[in-house]
């Protein structure tokens, strides 16, 4: 079974930046398209940014130019850098991987904790 684990979030002021971590294991994660998202309190989950199999990468237009996701099949780890962050940005993050149309995570369900990222000066 894959599971997902999210790692790296933290307290930063308006302006810093974060590294997030999705390790994948039960599985190769070269195989599998990623995505990040995150979650506001009192809001719908949203797309951030994704990533193919291949290294093609995608983002939203609200983090264009201030995010990138990157992959290190090696370790099966994607990460999610984000500078020049914003307090609107305070959120808990999580990853998803698909093969093809299947994800590992149901978008209806719960994702657990992921991680917490809190902007504030």
């Amino acid at each position: 079974q894959v599971q997902l684990v999210e790692s790296g979030g933290g307290l930063v002021q308006p302006g810093g930046s974060l590294r997030l971590s999705c390790a994948v294991s039960g599985s190769s994660s070269s195989m599998y398209g990623m995505c990040w998202y995150r979650q506001a309190p009192g809001k719908q989950r949203e797309l951030v940014a994704t990533i193919t199999s291949g290294g093609g990468t995608n983002y939203v237009d609200f983090v264009k130019g201030r995010f990138t996701i990157s992959r290190d099949n090696a370790k099966n780890t994607v990460y999610l850098q984000m500078n020049s962050l914003k307090p609107e940005e305070t959120a808990v993050y999580c990853c998803n991987a698909h093969l093809g149309t299947t994800w590992v995570r149901n978008f209806r369900d719960s994702w657990g904790q992921g991680t917490q990222v809190t902007v504030s000066s």
